[in-house]
């Protein structure tokens, strides 16, 4: 029966979209909105419960001072961002954002619906709270552009989506969750895919009225020069060489006349220290 009606409702998504959009588009999202958020779900549980095993999520029920402090600051962080009129689902998705410690994984993700994932080793390599909200805005964009669901509809099938979406197939949700993640080969977005996250960072971050909307640049070109070392960050393997990207994100900057003036570093600064990086 449950499979009967994983079916039975995929069938139901197709037809309706081939009669309001064409069915040579491969590109299009089948998932509803909903659908979007209940797969995040399933896969937010998941991260969590592989985190929470290692040792590595740090909760928010955590009652250590110094956790409690972190989220004060990281949320002040997120908040503005997300409280950006350019938003699209920014009262639908969920957007909790949660800290993984793991000081040597340079990465941000965001699942379908919304739920964030920032890992410490980020925080340990980045110094400026532009380019830190920059590597942000980048990440909600993903999901709020719908980039991670339509990839992942490529790469399993919407089926098999909708039967993780549904809690039907725990094998397909854990290697789901490992890939967002980044602890496989990681989500690999299309160039298109990247270029409007960056370019939406830069939205972002204009809304923001406080930080610099190019502020995705200065992570890229930091991430340039770590690139040049012998020992390239992790990112570097699931996400386009940032040579252009900067210059992309800066015409973006321009042409859309908001400011890059820097904003303070107080509450990344916080942050950092409450954890102790």
């Amino acid at each position: 029966m449950k499979y009967f009606n994983t079916t039975a409702r995929f069938l139901l998504i197709l037809i309706s979209v081939c009669c309001f959009s064409s069915c040579k588009d491969n590109e299009g999202v089948i998932f509803s909105i909903q659908d979007d958020i209940s797969l995040g779900q399933q896969v937010a549980h998941e991260v969590d419960s592989t985190y929470r095993a290692k040792g590595q999520l740090l909760e928010r029920t955590n009652s250590s001072a110094n956790v409690q402090k972190a989220y004060t600051h990281l949320d002040r962080i997120v908040n503005r961002v997300l409280n950006s009129a350019e938003v699209k689902y920014k009262n639908e998705f969920a957007w909790d954002v949660k800290i993984i410690n793991d000081p040597e994984m340079l990465n941000a993700f965001a699942t379908p619906g919304g739920h964030i994932y920032v890992y410490t080793g980020l925080m340990k390599f980045l110094e400026d709270e532009d380019h830190f909200a920059g590597v942000l805005a980048h990440e909600i964009a993903h999901a709020d552009k719908r980039h991670s669901v339509r990839q992942l509809q490529r790469d399993y099938g919407i089926s098999i989506l909708l039967s993780v979406a549904l809690g039907n197939n725990p094998g397909a949700l854990k290697q789901i969750a490992a890939q967002l993640a980044g602890t496989l080969t990681g989500l690999r977005f299309s160039r298109e895919a990247e270029t409007e996250a960056d370019n939406t960072s830069v939205l972002y971050l204009g809304g923001t009225q406080y930080y610099a909307c190019d502020g995705a640049a200065g992570f890229f070109v930091k991430l340039n020069s770590q690139a040049q070392s012998s020992n390239p960050p992790e990112f570097l393997s699931t996400h386009p060489n940032p040579d252009n990207r900067v210059q992309n994100i800066q015409q973006q900057a321009q042409q859309k006349g908001c400011s890059t003036a820097s904003a303070p570093d107080t509450d990344f600064n916080e942050l950092k220290k409450s954890l102790n990086l």
